[in-house]
């Protein structure tokens, strides 16, 4: 895997828990680094093109909402 594909690195692990407050809950650090690796992610499906057209994104909405 190269260094820039989704994933999550200890500088970014670090830099996230250093923007955390002070005091803070395991739940609270959980949460940001599932929010981090769900952002990593889309910023790989991004550059792998896994993308729908807004087109595309009306079409399926139309049909889920039925």
């Amino acid at each position: 895997m190269k260094k820039n594909e989704a994933m999550l690195t200890k500088e970014k692990i670090h830099y996230t828990i250093d923007s955390l407050p002070d005091n803070l809950t395991i739940d609270q650090v959980i949460d940001q680094m599932i929010l981090l690796d769900k952002i990593e992610q889309g910023i790989k499906d991004v550059d792998e093109g896994r993308v729908y057209s807004s087109e595309e994104v009306k079409e399926k909405l139309n049909k889920w909402l039925k």
